[in-house]
């Protein structure tokens, strides 16, 4: 299982992308996103999910 280049996540095979570089090197992507971000040279970003309002956790 290859290793994506952009976020270090594990993934299939069959799916991302993998591309050869002129000199050599291999890059994996899990996904568009990693590969557009990677291409835009952003800086590795933790995907963070919104807080749980107090009307969600009283719904529970």
């Amino acid at each position: 299982m290859p290793k994506c280049t952009y976020c270090g996540k594990e993934y299939d095979i069959h799916k991302g992308m993998t591309i050869v570089m002129n000199d050599g090197r291999i890059l994996h992507f899990c996904s568009a996103k990693c590969r557009k971000n990677k291409s835009m040279k952003r800086r590795k970003v933790r995907w963070v999910s919104k807080k749980k309002s107090k009307k969600e956790d009283e719904k529970k």
